[in-house]
């Protein structure tokens, strides 16, 4: 069957490998014909040649893995050790080893769910960082008459902006130094800024701090502090992007005399948030056919990964799928 993998930094390969069987399955897990990924900024690290770490490592693990680094998948049933799950039905959610880039992939059943079929499976895919950013929402204080801002305003960023403003939010500030102002109104944003986080938060008003600020995205220190800094007294800060460092310094001085709360965490109840995301982008028809910008066909994830790297104000999100 055929896989993918990172050959070398900023390059994959198309390789075969041995299929996957039903035979291999264990008790909780579902084996899926692929019909579609997403690629996520937490993906690009691995391409760009970082070595990232799997849920379980002793130690590093390693772009060489097949399949890797892919963890949004959408796909058919094709075999079932989950009591949830049937041959035939067609699911959403979480490769469990981040090796959602091949033909037949092997996952927990507890992280996937079915989707609307009216859905396309690229756009299905979408509902996986639905999930994630619903997730986040829910440890977060109402957010309805509040002022949010977040901080990155990717594909997960504006997903944030718009979940926040269907919450009710008062105000939604996204800031990004790329030019998103062609679909800020569509993901409910109010004031698309375009400065880098430190720029934005050097010349913020007093009276223009958040009530909850978000940062959408990670792999970076800085970016935690400028969020820190944005946060009105009695704030939230929500750090939601992937941490490539183990320890962060913050500003606790500020923490201190400004009250605030800081929020993490990776999303739990998967089965659970991905039927929340699909609810959601029902009662929203419009959101998943925006959100889903690019899609690829499985002959070209060296472009898809590519375009993911470049900073193209009207790409939200990249999907791969069985036809381009």
């Amino acid at each position: 069957m055929w896989s993918y993998r990172i050959i070398a930094p900023y390059q994959f390969e198309r390789t075969t490998i041995a299929e996957k069987t039903p035979e291999c399955l264990i008790d909780g897990q579902v084996l899926l014909r692929f019909t579609a990924a997403g690629v996520c900024g937490s993906d690009l690290p691995a391409f760009r040649g970082a070595r990232g770490r799997l849920p379980g490592d002793d130690g590093p693990s390693g772009a060489e893995k097949d399949g890797f680094p892919i963890h949004e998948v959408a796909g058919e049933v094709l075999a079932s050790r989950h009591r949830a799950h049937r041959p035939g039905d067609r699911v959403v959610g979480w490769a469990s080893g981040f090796d959602g880039m091949m033909e037949r992939v092997v996952s927990n059943g507890d992280g996937l769910a079915p989707y609307d079929p009216a859905l396309t499976p690229a756009q299905a895919v979408g509902l996986q960082p639905l999930a994630c950013v619903l997730y986040a929402c829910e440890q977060l204080p109402d957010l309805a008459g509040r002022h949010v801002a977040i901080i990155g305003q990717g594909s997960i960023g504006l997903l944030f902006s718009y979940v926040a403003k269907a919450a009710g939010a008062r105000r939604v500030t996204g800031v990004d130094p790329v030019d998103r102002s062609s679909v800020a109104t569509a993901f409910g944003v109010d004031d698309p800024v375009r400065a880098t986080s430190d720029r934005w938060v050097s010349q913020l008003a007093a009276g223009d701090r958040a009530d909850v600020v978000i940062e959408a995205v990670g792999h970076q220190v800085a970016t935690l502090g400028h969020a820190i800094e944005a946060t009105a007294p009695g704030g939230t800060v929500l750090y939601f992007g992937v941490a490539d460092d183990d320890a962060y310094p913050i500003n606790m001085r500020a923490m201190l005399r400004n009250n605030l709360t800081l929020k993490s965490g990776v999303t739990l109840d998967r089965r659970r948030v991905l039927e929340l995301a699909g609810k959601f982008a029902a009662e929203h028809p419009e959101l998943l056919a925006t959100y889903l910008t690019h899609t690829f066909g499985v002959d070209d994830v060296q472009g898809a990964f590519e375009l993911a790297c470049r900073p193209v104000p009207e790409r939200v999100k990249i999907a791969i799928g069985e036809c381009a």
